[in-house]
């Protein structure tokens, strides 16, 4: 039977940055709950070795997913299973809205709702997702030093990342769909003077291929002529968007052209009384540390506005 609950702090994904937010929520010994769809991590409970988030210099993502989770709980972090539908305002209480008809209210809400990139929906993605697919060329460029590494796509992204991976990879190949790319000339003019850099035209990858432990090789097509060929590679890392998880509140929020959410630097959005913290939220770069910082930030800030309100 659905019901509304109170709390005073309600965290909308349990990312790193999510948990953290908990923990500190928690600490300062506030009632709050993290609801999430999934299990806690988010996107790192799927990584295969997480080698730079300091004090770990090798940890499974699962494991260290658990570590914060359980951390959190210690000092009374609850986690609830609850799938977020929307997220209103309602005079100085903001209404998170489940799929389950729960409602949960609370005078501070921070989304940490992460995000998801595009994939490629080509049989061996999935499969080998954290053993040579990567979405991610900061976090796992570094496993694949000397080997060739395949960049799927054609924007600023990829081509960015293309180049920080040269720094890793004997040769990084750019396979795009199209005879020219989408980024930024000046980005462009960088990858095409550099030597490492092999760009595959007009091409599309049909399936990734590996042993049953690691990628091996791509099959790709050309999609003007039609010839299909076989491109041995260590890691492929892809590069064809990313779409952040700000759809959930109906309110008019401040968000960049990417989607983005927009918060100042106390994590706060366009609406008062709601935060944001990790991938969802409009910044340079998107990694376990700085969703860990945003997730710090958030519940301190949300803790003032609990105490402004006398709560």
């Amino acid at each position: 039977m659905a019901e509304e609950k109170k709390y005073d702090i309600v965290i909308v994904g349990a990312g790193p940055g999510g948990l953290t937010a908990g923990l500190y929520g928690a600490r300062a010994n506030r009632k709050v709950v993290c609801l999430e769809k999934y299990q806690p991590g988010g996107q790192i409970a799927n990584t295969e070795e997480v080698e730079d988030y300091p004090g770990f210099e090798k940890i499974s993502g699962f494991e260290l997913a658990q570590k914060m989770a359980n951390h959190a709980k210690k000092f009374g972090l609850e986690v609830q299973s609850e799938e977020v539908e929307e997220v209103s305002v309602d005079g100085d209480d903001r209404l998170v809205r489940c799929a389950s008809g729960n409602t949960y209210r609370a005078k501070a809400v921070i989304l940490s709702t992460g995000g998801s990139p595009v994939y490629l929906d080509v049989p061996g993605e999935k499969e080998y997702t954290g053993r040579g697919v990567s979405y991610c060329a900061i976090c796992d460029g570094a496993f694949f030093r000397d080997q060739v590494i395949a960049v799927v796509g054609g924007g600023d992204a990829a081509v960015e990342e293309a180049m920080f991976l040269t720094k890793f990879g004997s040769k990084v190949c750019i396979i795009h769909r199209r005879d020219q790319l989408r980024a930024q000339k000046v980005i462009q003019r960088r990858a095409f003077n550099n030597k490492k850099i092999e760009i595959i035209w007009d091409s599309v990858v049909e399936s990734i291929n590996g042993d049953g432990k690691k990628v091996t090789d791509l099959s790709i097509k050309n999609v003007k002529k039609g010839d299909k060929f076989t491109l041995k590679v260590g890691a492929v890392f892809v590069f064809v968007g990313f779409r952040p998880n700000s759809d959930i509140t109906h309110e008019t929020m401040r968000k960049d052209q990417g989607g983005y959410i927009v918060t100042n630097e106390n994590m706060e959005t366009s609406i008062p009384g709601i935060f944001a913290c990790g991938d969802v939220r409009s910044q340079l770069v998107r990694q376990i540390t700085n969703a860990v910082g945003d997730g710090t930030t958030a519940a301190v800030a949300a803790e003032k506005r609990l105490e402004e309100l006398g709560v």
